[in-house]
C-alpha cells in the first residue's frame, strides 16, 4: 500500500473565515492554501459556480438547516460564487507554487472551459453524474477525472464512466460519497468502495468523505484500508464558523492526524510474503521447543517416549522428529533436563 493521495476540499468555507477576520475572500482562500500545504495535504480544491447558472431561484436546501439555515439553494450559491477565471488563476498559482496540485469542480460549461488550463484533473461532483453532456464535454479534454458517485445507483455510476471512456477519458477515479451533510457514522457505507473496485476494476477508487471528524478520524484509515487510492475531506480552519461546509470539514491538525494514521498503517500493513522476520530470528529460537530427557541418563540407554519432553529453547531437536528419536541410543551421559541434539545420539 502506498499513502492515499489527499484532497483539501476548500468548497467555499473560506468566505465565512474572510468575514470573520474581515479579509478579501481571496486572502482568505490563500490561507486556506498555506494551512493545507503546512499539513502536508497533496491537492487543494475549490468549487466554480455561478448561482444563476446551477440552481433555479425556487430550490429548497437539502443540508442540515440547523447548522447552514439559508433556505434555498440559489441564496446559499450567491454568498459564494464571487470569483472569476482570473481569481481562479491566481490561486491555481499559488497553489502550485506552495507544492501541491490545484482543482476546482466546475458546475457549468463556462467553468469547465476556463479551468483546462489550470486544473490538474477535473472532479466531477455527485450532483451531475447524470448531466451525461457536461460528463462528455469534461471527458473529451483530454484530462484525469475524478468523478463522485453519491446518491447514484451502479447503472447511472457505469453509464457516467461509459461516458466518460467514449469521450477518449482513459484516466478515471471514481469517489464513494454519501450526498448528506453530514454523513452519519451509520450511513457512511463504507463497503462500498470495495465494491466499486470489484465492478469497476481498471479504474482507481476513492472517497469523498462528509461524516464529522471523529478523534482519532477513523473513518478516513477505514477507507484507506478498504482500498480508497484518493481521500477527499472539506477543509476549514475553524469547525466552530457558522456556515456551509465547517460542521463536517476537518481543519489541519485533523489532516495531519489522518496523514499520521495512513503513514502508520503503511508501516503495520508490511509484506504480503510470510516469512520470518529478522526481528523474530532470537524469540524464534529461544521460544520454541526443543526434545530434553527428564531423568539423568547413561550413555548406551534406549529413549523410550516417557524419557522425553518438549521444552524451550528450540536449540536442539524440534519435537516433530520425537518418533525418530524413540529406540535411540544415547552416545554420552546427559544430565535431567538436558536439551537433545543430533550428535548425542
Amino acid at each position: 500500500m502506498k499513502k492515499p493521495y489527499l484532497i483539501a476540499e476548500m468548497g467555499v468555507n473560506f468566505y465565512d473565515t474572510a468575514r470573520q477576520l474581515n479579509i478579501s475572500p481571496l486572502e482568505a482562500a490563500k490561507m486556506y492554501i498555506d494551512e493545507a500545504a503546512e499539513a502536508g495535504i497533496d491537492c487543494a480544491k475549490f468549487q466554480s459556480y455561478k448561482a444563476g447558472t446551477i440552481v433555479s431561484k425556487n430550490s429548497p436546501a437539502y443540508w442540515d438547516t440547523t447548522k447552514e439555515p439559508t433556505k434555498t439553494q440559489y441564496e446559499l450559491f450567491l454568498k459564494h460564487d464571487g470569483f472569476n477565471e482570473e481569481d481562479y488563476r491566481e490561486l491555481c498559482d499559488y497553489t502550485h507554487k506552495k507544492g501541491m496540485d490545484f482543482t476546482s469542480t466546475p458546475f457549468d460549461y463556462a467553468s469547465a472551459d476556463y479551468l483546462e488550463g489550470m486544473v490538474d484533473f477535473y472532479k466531477i461532483s455527485s450532483s451531475d453524474i447524470t448531466n451525461i453532456p457536461f460528463i462528455r464535454h469534461i471527458g473529451s479534454k483530454g484530462k484525469p477525472v475524478y468523478l463522485s458517485v453519491g446518491a447514484s445507483y451502479i447503472s447511472e455510476v457505469d453509464e457516467a464512466v461509459r461516458t466518460l471512456k467514449d469521450s477518449g477519458c482513459s484516466d478515471i477515479t471514481l469517489f464513494h460519497c454519501v450526498l448528506s451533510y453530514p454523513t452519519n457514522p451509520e450511513d457512511a457505507n463504507l463497503r462500498i468502495i470495495t465494491t466499486l473496485k470489484k465492478i469497476f476494476p481498471d479504474v482507481r477508487v476513492g472517497f469523498s468523505d462528509h461524516v464529522a471528524p471523529d478523534d482519532t478520524m477513523t473513518t478516513l484509515s477505514t477507507a484507506y484500508l478498504l482500498g480508497a487510492e484518493v481521500i477527499e475531506k472539506h477543509f476549514t480552519l475553524d469547525k466552530s464558523l457558522k456556515g456551509n461546509d465547517h460542521y463536517h470539514a476537518g481543519d489541519p491538525e485533523d489532516f495531519k492526524k489522518a496523514i499520521s494514521n495512513f503513514n502508520l498503517i503503511n508501516k503495520i500493513m508490511g509484506s504480503a510474503e510470510k516469512t520470518v522476520l529478522a526481528c523474530e530470528i532470537i524469540p524464534r529460537r529461544e521460544a520454541r521447543r526443543s526434545l530434553v530427557v527428564v531423568r539423568n541418563m547413561k550413555a548406551g540407554e534406549v529413549i523410550s517416549k516417557d524419557d522425553l519432553m518438549p521444552k524451550r529453547p528450540g536449540t536442539g531437536i524440534s519435537p516433530k522428529y520425537e518418533d525418530i528419536i524413540i529406540g535411540k541410543k544415547l552416545l554420552r551421559d546427559l544430565d535431567e533436563d538436558a536439551v537433545l541434539t543430533w550428535d548425542m545420539i
